[in-house]
């Protein structure tokens, strides 16, 4: 997903700012190159010092959106706290003046994987989280909250929607309203388990290097849950994108084949009331794209949703 925020680049911070990167770092930097993608308003460079050394540095203040420096914050302690098995970059360091809040990473030679998902790179990301799920079991940072505490609130969309619908509610979502909120409450129930889980995973929160090695990036939506779910919620990125068949994919993978399908029902239905409830809201400020890619995952997911209720 491209243009999707109104982003700064390292020349816009302030002195400070670059200065306390440049210290985390141990060098001038001489170089930025900005990153398109993701829904942050603040900086996303990959920076390139005097005497050759690179990173990965974003940075962002209050002043550009209220919310993104408490993920900043969120990001950088649950960065610290990741094992080196984890497929991640290493957090070098982090700077926080109570305004201005700066994460600084060890740099990736990768890009996305393109969208629509090619079928040799899904292949590459699926078999990574797997190795990740594996990994991240137990749950190795103890701090991140249960997957059903921070969604339970996101999965009440449907009720919310219900109790306030729009005045040009889906037809068929007027007509199965009780059946999804029966599901996505199931969903919240299904959420149980001890593996480290991103949460947030899309085209734009991966990377491929040259040899076909996937590092996740951007976590600060870490929580605990179960093994699946990284991998379901991955499928919701592939079906936005279209080409291939994501039913028959629930049912082969190893993660996902022999899941409750009562489960993974009430996860979709559950995500597809929170895109659905959370893209008729206003903008949120400098990031005007997100409300339509809410929207357009959550008509990505009801025609799946159609199928597996029946």
């Amino acid at each position: 997903m491209q243009g999707t925020a109104t982003r700064i680049g390292w020349g816009d911070l302030p002195a400070a700012v670059r200065s306390a990167v440049e210290g985390i770092i141990g060098d001038r930097v001489v170089e930025a190159v900005s990153q398109s993608g993701g829904f942050s308003p603040g900086t996303a460079d990959r920076v390139r010092t005097a005497t050759g050394r690179r990173a990965f540095v974003k940075a962002v203040s209050p002043a550009l959106n209220p919310d993104s420096p408490v993920l900043h914050r969120a990001e950088a302690r649950t960065a610290a706290a990741l094992p080196a098995a984890a497929p991640t970059p290493r957090l070098l360091g982090c700077h926080d003046d109570g305004e201005w809040v700066a994460l600084v990473f060890s740099d990736v030679d990768g890009r996305h994987p393109s969208t629509p998902w090619r079928a040799d790179e899904l292949t590459r990301v699926l078999g990574a989280f797997e190795a990740m799920a594996v990994a991240l079991t137990p749950n190795p940072v103890a701090h991140v909250p249960a997957a059903a505490e921070l969604l339970a609130r996101d999965f009440a969309g449907w009720h919310r929607i219900a109790a306030d619908p729009p005045p040009r509610l889906d037809p068929w979502v007027r007509a199965h309203l009780d059946h999804l909120r029966h599901a996505a409450d199931e969903g919240v129930a299904a959420l149980s388990g001890d593996t480290l889980c991103h949460l947030d995973v899309r085209a734009d929160n991966l990377l491929l290097d040259a040899a076909g090695t996937v590092t996740v990036v951007d976590w600060p939506w870490a929580c605990r849950g179960p093994a699946w779910l990284d991998t379901a919620l991955l499928l919701v990125n592939v079906r936005l994108y279209g080409g291939h068949d994501t039913e028959a994919m629930l049912r082969r993978l190893p993660l996902t084949a022999d899941v409750d399908p009562a489960a993974l029902t009430g996860v979709y239905a559950g995500l597809a009331g929170f895109f659905a409830d959370s893209a008729r809201r206003p903008p949120l400020p400098n990031i005007p794209a997100l409300r339509a890619f809410q929207q357009a995952q959550a008509d990505a997911l009801l025609p799946w949703l159609a199928q597996r209720l029946g």
